[in-house]
């Protein structure tokens, strides 16, 4: 797919606050207004001192100043020239995306990827590739294989700069985070309900990545991750309220409010697949209670499907195939999985209000099946109606939602960096 060159990241520290210590000061002064102008040529463009002195306030000997800093920091450089109609030729600076990198993964069952992203938000560097892993350490290292393998695509030092002391930042990765199904522990520095990866809640895995990357790396769930993807550069760009649903392997939600992620007082806000639903028992188990992503999420695709006689389908996606062949089970199994996805979200909307749902995942790709018989039934039993559309980051969704995590923190960890050793 195609990435922007300068994209705007949810969550970003408003421009001009840069966290100092309370007190007035000359210091804290002249770094405000470095942060203010470096945001701004990063989200503006290239410009001029001129420009920049009427975009901000600031005195043009003040700008002038304050660029040399940046410039000699190694945060902005020169960006050509340009010749008014009258007076003397304008310098042009931009901010130097090259000065540092971030690392986002994204963990599946089925798939693993990680990409290289600048400063920009500019992925220069991505792998894709199956997750052969059956254990807990074989997923992580895996992970650890495909993350050096990118780096070196990107033309990056293995392990970058995070964590190693004394690396410069632009030689390496100032941020890692992974996208991982499940609750991220920091007690037990593990990840919990993550029931489709074998052996992930293992304690030390992320420990082991962090050492074979030699690097620290953040690890979020994977919708959340998805939903901070889309609100950036996707859908949800722009909504005040808006949830994204993932159905793949699993069920997950992401909740983002005025570009706030809300994640609940323990991290698990959105893990409506462990919810357990004893009134559909009889009718698809024979069990007392059955959890929500048994009967939402794509295994439960093909389930359906075989309990309507298309028995040769072995994957969602095949039933999918089946139903726009026009097979009368595959359209009554997916008919069924839609009416499921409604329940799901008319759970989210009793709980979030939002103002719009965007249906992500593996099964985001069957939109079209999907949506026509998901609002039917959404309308006939939820009086909360948000209008639900399809992902329009497809897979790459948690991954660009990792790339944008790490880039939150990622700008201005090399703006105090770099400024304090200039």
């Amino acid at each position: 797919m195609t990435h922007p060159q300068a994209m705007p990241v949810a969550r970003r520290r408003p421009a001009g606050l840069v966290p100092e210590p309370a007190r007035w000061s000359r210091q804290r002064l002249r770094s405000n207004n470095e942060w203010l102008l470096l945001e701004l040529l990063r989200t503006g463009g290239p410009s001029s001192r001129a420009q920049l002195a009427r975009d901000t306030g600031l005195s043009k000997p003040t700008v002038s100043a304050a660029l040399g800093s940046l410039e000699t920091a190694g945060l902005v450089r020169e960006a050509g020239t340009l010749a008014p109609d009258r007076g003397r030729t304008a310098v042009l600076y931009r901010a130097d995306a090259g000065a540092g990198y971030v690392l986002g993964m994204d963990v599946g069952r089925a798939r693993v990827r990680v990409a290289v992203a600048d400063l920009a938000g500019r992925v220069v560097a991505r792998r894709d590739v199956p997750n052969r892993g059956r254990s807990g350490p074989a997923v992580a290292d895996a992970l650890i294989a495909t993350a050096r393998d990118t780096l070196a695509d990107a033309g990056l030092a293995e392990g970058g700069s995070a964590g190693c002391p004394g690396a410069a930042p632009a030689d390496g990765v100032v941020r890692a985070v992974i996208g991982s199904p499940g609750v991220w522990d920091e007690r037990l520095r593990a990840v919990r309900h993550a029931p489709h990866l074998p052996g992930w809640a293992r304690p030390g895995l992320v420990d082991r990545i962090s050492d074979g990357l030699g690097m620290q790396v953040q690890v979020a769930n994977d919708a959340n991750l998805a939903a901070l993807g889309e609100y950036t550069y996707g859908a949800g760009a722009g909504s005040s309220v808006f949830a994204y649903l993932l159905v793949g392997t699993g069920v997950g939600v992401g909740l983002v409010r005025d570009g706030e992620l809300w994640t609940g007082a323990h991290g698990a806000a959105g893990e409506i697949g462990m919810l357990q639903l004893p009134y559909l028992s009889g009718e698809l188990t024979g069990r007392q209670e059955v959890r929500l992503e048994e009967v939402v999420a794509a295994d439960a695709v093909v389930g359906e499907a075989w309990r309507l006689g298309l028995t040769s389908a072995t994957t969602a996606e095949e039933v999918c195939e089946a139903a726009r062949s026009g097979d009368p089970a595959a359209r009554a199994a997916i008919d069924r999985q839609a009416q499921q996805l409604a329940f799901a979200v008319a759970v989210v909307a009793a709980v979030a209000d939002p103002e719009l749902v965007v249906l992500g995942g593996g099964l985001g790709r069957s939109a079209d099946l999907l949506l026509p018989p998901l609002e039917e039934a959404l309308h006939r039993t939820c009086a909360l109606r948000p209008r639900v559309v399809a992902s329009t980051l497809g897979e790459d969704a948690v991954l660009l939602g990792a790339v944008a995590t790490a880039l939150e923190s990622a700008r201005l960890e090399v703006f105090e960096r770099r400024t304090a050793s200039a």
